[in-house]
């Protein structure tokens, strides 16, 4: 046993050795080629100013600063967006996973026809068909329409209530627009929209799939007791099941958060379009792209430890 488990570790720093002296070997050969054609490589640009700004981001930034905060600019407008659809396609896609279970048939009938409907179409067409709903079919900023008070939506994105300089704001009309509170541009709310429910679909039948899975003595169990269908399905069916589904829902929330590269499309400020405008602005196409890939391979690993923490906990509560 002792010597498998040398030759295991054996093989495994012998591959490690070819890969690390294979990055190395193409690294000085690209390093080589770009001197031969005069062309500049290396990092030092991210020290430079990058000569451009970006249309909204949650750190201050101007075309003045250093590309390098451009960078994480565009990192934070990622998770900006990509955190908060993921909670929204966990909550969607459990609400969908139970209508889809339901002994109600019209609640059966919606929630498969918007599973089917959404999972049938590509997440770009989704994108830029919420994105047209946004700039095109709702009124304008000066005459925005107000589902709830102190929340105005209009072509602007939508206007809430929040913390502002002088406390908590309200959002009032005032000339062509609104002023005070938050406002969420249509970039944003289109990405977040398209994100969410389009991670829900695929969500919701995972979850479906895992609550089947499950011996019928469980529900039937359930509802001897009294409990409601929505009862069994959330305290009793949901908690076993999301064992079994928590590998395949962490892949898909992996997923939203590498789709949300698609935000180029529609003019949201994100990562990759922040690479793809540096890369313009100073020719490094190799090392935008790096960085971007060195980016989303670091965010990976960290949801995928994250989950295996989740799992590992999930077995040791049901001492397994």
């Amino acid at each position: 046993m002792a010597g498998r488990r040398r030759s295991a570790w054996l093989a495994q720093a012998l591959i490690l050795t070819a890969v690390l002296a294979l990055a190395v070997l193409l690294a000085t050969t690209t390093a080589g080629h770009l001197q031969e054609r005069g062309i500049r490589s290396g990092f030092d640009f991210l020290l430079e100013p990058a000569g451009f700004a970006l249309g909204e981001s949650l750190l201050s930034f101007g075309p003045g600063d250093t590309t390098l905060r451009a960078f994480v600019a565009g990192l934070l407008n990622t998770l900006r967006v990509a955190l908060p659809a993921a909670a929204l396609a966990l909550l969607i896609g459990i609400a969908a996973g139970f209508g889809r279970l339901a002994d109600n048939p019209l609640l059966r009938g919606l929630a498969t026809a918007f599973v089917t409907s959404v999972r049938n179409l590509p997440l770009l067409l989704h994108l830029l068909a919420w994105y047209f709903i946004l700039t095109d079919l709702l009124p304008p900023g000066d005459a925005p329409f107000s589902p709830l008070p102190g929340v105005f939506l209009s072509k602007s994105g939508l206007a809430l209530p929040w913390w502002g300089e002088g406390g908590f704001e309200i959002p009032q009309p005032a000339g062509f627009g609104l002023e005070g509170g938050a406002n969420l541009t249509p970039e944003y709310l289109a990405l977040l929209v398209g994100l969410s429910v389009y991670s829900a679909a695929y969500i919701a039948e995972t979850l479906r799939g895992a609550v089947l899975a499950l011996p019928p003595g469980q529900r039937l169990s359930a509802l001897a007791l009294g409990m409601t269908s929505r009862q069994t399905f959330l305290l009793v069916l949901l908690p076993q099941a999301w064992r079994a589904a928590l590998p395949p829902v962490t892949s898909q929330l992996l997923n939203l958060l590498k789709n949300a590269s698609l935000a180029v499309a529609i003019g949201y400020p994100d990562l990759v379009s922040v690479a793809g405008t540096s890369l313009n602005q100073t020719g490094r196409a190799i090392e935008c792209l790096s960085i971007v890939v060195a980016v989303y391979l670091a965010l990976s690993l960290i949801a995928a430890a994250i989950s295996h923490r989740l799992e590992a906990r999930l077995f040791r509560e049901r001492g397994e």
